[in-house]
């Protein structure tokens, strides 16, 4: 899994974490299968874990909780994702650069 969705996930837990899946497929623009196996495999390394509220009128009501090591893990991968968005964005703006010089040699050489 990229840092990308690690990233996007423990960010939409840490802001919701009544999130459904069906809800958090959605924010992510995925399909419902690959947001429970992504879940599920933040779950398996201990980053977020499940509650369920029992006391709660709607025994259905669970919560997403970022764990200990989910908020210490948070951090890293936030970095991660930063510098390669960083890296991205330099590289475009290269590009966008050498496009321009190319369209105002071939407009000047009209």
């Amino acid at each position: 899994m990229s840092d990308e969705i690690h990233y996007k996930i423990i960010k939409l837990i840490e802001e919701n974490p009544n999130i459904s899946q069906r809800e958090l497929a959605k924010s992510l623009g995925v399909s419902l299968g690959k947001a429970n196996y992504c879940l599920k495999a933040i779950m398996e390394v201990g980053l977020i874990k499940l509650k369920n509220f029992r006391n709660n009128e709607n025994k259905l009501s669970y919560a997403y909780i970022l764990t200990p090591k989910g908020i210490e893990q948070k951090a890293a991968i936030t970095t991660r994702f930063l510098k390669s968005k960083q890296k991205e964005y330099d590289e475009l703006k290269k590009e966008i650069e050498t496009l321009k010089k190319d369209l105002a040699a071939e407009e000047s050489s009209r």
